[in-house]
């Protein structure tokens, strides 16, 4: 690229939330509308600010990548910033922005399944569009599930926290906390994962108040979070047709009832000494399919029913040295000589809600682990709000940055829009498309 060309890619971005806005426009243009929309759990009588406010506030501080609550009310407090903001959101200028303490207060009181709708009419949006629909394998979608945890720290912010004892039985005995959610991505392309379900793994009240010893008490964990985020997915998609992809911690028969129960295939990794009956099955018949890097045997023996075992090897070379990796899964799907190959390709795919998912948000375009509030409702809701700006962020970065040959750093994308924020926007700085764009918002 000429000099000349990198100036005229500087002058096209001139502001990168303006751009944000136009691609979120394009894509869901009835965001902001659908914040308007939510059910308000205040009194009529107290309100200061309207929904729409108070949601976008929380959403253009995920899409800046602000760390915390706090640092959310020092940026929002310059007076460009605040006109900004309410031009962006089509709201009557006020003189401030919410307060993070007024903000946390509705969360409080927010239902969370308000923004779960929201977040499942943005993934039902993106699959009518047809735009994505080369992400699909075999016809069907990818759908990632995996947990993550939180914020952990010593103290318990609230009830929910599941705890982890060290040292139990001993004078050094301590316990820590933390808060951990199950999550399901769909796969809309190497570069976008969509939040389509969320499931918080957590202590409820039916737990607490259990009068049994330590020993015979079980916390939440991902197995019995699955279930539950099966019955919201179904339930949200009843339709779609859908492919788990999970690690090994799910191979177990009650996760693959679920998936047969709800009419969804699944490709599972297969870990050495997770399943011994099937390994052993495997490896005692002598001729096994074979299609490139790829061997494969249908229907292996597990538990009540059968299920197809799928191998492949990958080669690289590092330090000039060969260095040949094995992965293995299970699979509701048939397996053929002529597709062992793209299913193993789907199966690799599960990696990316470490990196592109959890990763990114915790590491590099957010702070996911910090606790924006103690009360269990509002962190919910901050984790939601999360999810969904994430996202709109992915589209900006895939089809603006990306299709323009704008390269940046990861981590200077949310500080590039967080720097714009606080820019002074003329007609010069928008065109008339996305001035008609924005206010059709």
């Amino acid at each position: 690229m000429s000099r000349e060309q990198e100036r005229i890619k500087k002058r096209m971005e001139k502001n990168p939330i303006l751009e944000c806005m136009r691609i979120q426009n394009k894509f869901y243009p009835e965001l902001l509308h659908k914040f308007a929309q939510v059910t308000d759990p205040r009194n009529n009588s107290y309100i200061d600010y309207t929904n729409r406010v108070m949601l976008g506030s929380i959403y253009f501080k995920a899409i800046a990548g602000i760390p915390s609550m706090q640092e959310m009310t020092r940026v929002y407090n310059g007076e460009l910033v605040t006109s900004n903001i309410y031009h962006l959101l089509k709201c009557e200028k006020q003189e401030y922005l919410p307060h993070h303490v007024t903000i946390n207060e509705y969360l409080e009181r927010l239902d969370v399944a308000e923004l779960e709708n929201i977040q499942k009419d943005i993934v039902y949006r993106m699959i009518r569009r047809k735009t994505f629909d080369s992400a699909k394998v075999l016809k069907r979608w990818l759908v990632i599930v995996d947990g993550t945890e939180l914020d952990e720290g010593r103290n318990q912010r609230n009830e929910n926290y599941l705890e982890r004892c060290y040292n139990r039985g001993t004078k050094e005995e301590y316990s820590r906390y933390h808060r951990a959610v199950l999550e399901a991505k769909i796969y809309f392309g190497e570069h976008l994962l969509a939040s389509i379900a969320t499931e918080p793994i957590e202590n409820d009240a039916m737990y607490r108040k259990k009068k049994l010893s330590d020993e015979k008490i079980k916390q939440d964990c991902e197995s019995k979070a699955f279930m539950r985020l099966a019955d919201k997915l179904k339930k949200a998609f009843p339709r779609l047709p859908i492919c788990i992809l999970a690690d090994a911690l799910y191979m177990s028969e009650k996760v693959l009832n679920k998936c047969k129960e709800n009419h969804w295939d699944y490709i599972i990794r297969y870990k050495e000494g997770s399943a011994p009956s099937i390994e052993r099955e495997y490896e005692s018949i002598p001729e096994k399919n074979v299609a490139g890097n790829a061997e494969f045997i249908n229907g292996i023996l597990f538990k009540e029913g059968t299920v197809n075992v799928l191998k492949y090897k990958e080669t690289k070379v590092k330090k000039k040295k060969e260095i040949t990796t094995v992965f293995e899964w299970i699979t509701s799907i048939e397996i053929t000589k002529g597709n062992a190959l793209r299913l193993a390709g789907a199966g690799r795919k599960r990696w990316k809600i470490e990196n592109q998912g959890f990763n990114r948000q915790k590491n590099w375009q957010g702070n996911l682990t910090h606790a924006c509030s103690h009360n269990e409702n509002a962190q919910k809701c901050h984790y939601i709000m999360e999810q969904i700006a994430d996202f709109i962020k992915q589209l900006y970065e895939y089809f603006y940055l990306c299709k323009e040959e704008i390269k940046k750093v990861q981590k200077n994308i949310s500080s590039d829009l967080l720097a714009s924020f606080g820019r002074q926007l003329t007609k010069e700085d928008i065109s008339q498309n996305d001035m008609q764009g924005i206010s059709n918002i």
